[in-house]
């Protein structure tokens, strides 16, 4: 894209959402031209007065290459969607952010998952989030989520304990970190983890409003979308709508149905949404083969009990009882690691309490 300046400069403009930026630049074929263009030629393609008027306001206050050296000062990079190597799913939605501000890396491939869920997590929640999160990114998908409270949180840091891949999409600008607890997370992620990314100005607030739009760069930029725990009203089904509306597949954790926070996920499979109670089941339905090195890597990493468990169901089939008491767990100890382990894909539920080893 060539003079990046004026698009960027374009691009703080208010109104000038997605659509409406792109039929400018695609009408004037430069930023440049858009920019300097009169009022009649901008109104000649859509582009409301009120509209009109904030660009000529903007055109008095703000200098495109002192804009453009700025954002290079802070250390933001950018991608513009003429770019060749902007991220392919995403620019396949119907409207794709014409510009995004990030720093990190930018994976550019297309093996993503979104996984969203309650800013409100439960020991349920965090749980399933864990281990369905280290399980795919162990897998070699890049885990995208939006940085928030919750099982947004719970996903990024568990894709970096997996030392895997993980995007941070915001509801605000780079320089507008939200919530500000997760300021350090944003900065590991961006150094060596990912990217932390946004379409909105480095210096846009994080509000309320923008983050439907921030949802749908989620699932715009993800295979598939999961949803690990959720209530009727969460944001996070705004994300798995916007995956149903832009053709990717939807997956749901069922959760307990005494807990509000399962009643999100139970809708969504109500709405033709995939239970799934294994991530395994995620990459079979996805056509992902995980690696042996993998399973290798989930199985060096298990506690000491844990190993107990595999090894007394290495060549037998046994039930929950008689695990805890062979074990000396309580009931309560031996139902939270075999769930664990389930999820992880080490061992196999087979109904009535019964399992095996995976």
């Amino acid at each position: 894209m060539n003079n990046i300046a004026y698009l960027l400069a374009l691009h703080t403009i208010d109104g000038l959402g997605p659509i409406r930026l792109k039929a400018l630049v695609d009408f004037f074929k430069d930023p440049k031209l858009a920019w300097e263009a009169d009022s009649k030629e901008i109104r000649s393609i859509g582009i409301p007065q009120s509209v009109v008027d904030l660009l000529w306001e903007k055109r008095n206050k703000l200098n495109p290459q002192d804009y453009l050296a700025n954002i290079e000062k802070m250390g933001i990079k950018w991608v513009s969607i003429f770019d060749e190597n902007y991220p392919k799913l995403l620019s396949q939605i119907y409207d794709p952010p014409v510009v995004i501000y990030y720093k990190g890396d930018l994976i550019s491939g297309d093996k993503a998952i979104g996984i969203v869920g309650t800013r409100k997590i439960t020991g349920y929640g965090k749980a399933v989030t864990e281990e369905f999160t280290r399980y795919l990114a162990g897998a070699g998908l890049t885990i995208v989520s939006g940085l928030a409270r919750g099982v947004d949180t719970q996903a990024h840091k568990s894709a970096i304990e997996t030392e895997g891949k993980t995007i941070a999409v915001l509801g605000g600008g780079l320089n507008k970190i939200f919530p500000p607890e997760n300021i350090g997370l944003a900065q590991k992620i961006s150094d060596g983890f990912g990217a932390v990314i946004s379409e909105f100005p480095p210096d846009y607030p994080s509000v309320p409003g923008n983050f439907p739009a921030r949802n749908r760069i989620i699932s715009g930029l993800s295979l598939a979308v999961l949803v690990t725990e959720a209530a009727e009203d969460s944001g996070s089904l705004i994300t798995a709508r916007y995956a149903l509306e832009q053709g990717r597949d939807v997956f749901a954790i069922p959760g307990p149905i005494t807990s509000t926070l399962s009643k999100g996920p139970i809708d969504l499979i109500k709405d033709g949404a995939r239970a799934v109670y294994s991530p395994q089941d995620i990459l079979d339905e996805l056509g992902i083969n995980k690696s042996q090195s993998s399973k290798t890597k989930v199985q060096s990493e298990l506690s000491e009990e844990e190993r107990q468990v595999i090894e007394i169901l290495e060549n037998e089939t046994r039930h929950i009882d008689e695990i805890g008491r062979m074990l000396n767990f309580s009931s309560a100890q031996i139902s939270a690691i075999l769930l664990k382990m389930e999820i992880a894909g080490l061992i196999r539920s087979l109904g009535g309490g019964n399992y095996c080893s995976s």
